[in-house]
């Protein structure tokens, strides 16, 4: 299911979702150029690897910054055109929303408090792991379960494919309620993605939205 839009609509323009969507396309323009061992030293040195984290030792390449921040620095970075499109994609479509709700500063906090949870959440399941975490998900998975708190009786238009291409308004309860089963599904998967990061986020997001929401109730749109 690849989500296309919802009909939730918004009072007001989505500044920080837009920044935050620019400033991730800019840092996936300037790896592009980067042949691959140069990318894996600039990865290695952006993301977060748990490791490093809980043994707070940086290994070499050494990291940009102090190793606790590589866990803001590893949520600009992705690993290619796929992984960038599909969060930027759900960061546009479910984020405004979530900034209209708490506004343009308390958007900021949830995104980045999010994420942190979220990478923290894989730390936790994987803390000897040498593999650096990258990616913008853990983040938007906070976004996705504060929508599905805020706004269960929204519609998702989304892309289905099934034998044929269908395109349907799955309702978002359905729709994200799929979509956090699936994670829980693939979490003993590995593969490369971090599923707990996509957990904790979601529940992170679910939970935390209460102390972000200036209108404390749930949505009826």
């Amino acid at each position: 299911m690849i989500p296309l839009k919802d009909d939730n609509p918004t009072y007001t323009f989505p500044f920080v979702t837009v920044i935050i969507i620019a400033i991730n396309f800019l840092i996936f323009i300037f790896q592009l150029p980067m042949g691959r061992l140069e990318e894996f030293t600039f990865v290695r040195m952006a993301g977060a690897i748990p490791y490093e984290i809980t043994h707070l030792k940086d290994l070499y390449p050494p990291a940009f910054v102090p190793i606790p921040f590589t866990l803001f620095t590893a949520m600009f970075v992705h690993g290619g055109l796929l992984h960038i499109a599909g969060n930027m994609l759900y960061l546009w479509i479910f984020g405004d929303n979530i900034e209209d709700r708490v506004g343009h500063i308390g958007f900021i906090f949830f995104y980045l408090i999010t994420g942190i949870v979220a990478s923290l959440a894989h730390i936790l399941m994987t803390p000897n792991s040498l593999v650096p975490m990258i990616g913008a998900s853990g983040a938007i998975a906070g976004i996705l379960g504060a929508y599905f708190v805020l706004f269960p009786r929204a519609h998702v238009i989304t892309l289905i494919f099934f034998i044929f291409v269908y395109i349907v308004r799955v309702p978002a309860v359905v729709f994200l309620g799929l979509w956090f089963f699936l994670q829980l599904m693939s979490s003993g998967l590995g593969g490369g993605i971090a599923w707990y990061a996509h957990i904790g986020g979601f529940l992170a997001g679910a939970i935390l939205i209460r102390l972000f929401d200036k209108r404390g109730r749930p949505g009826k749109r």
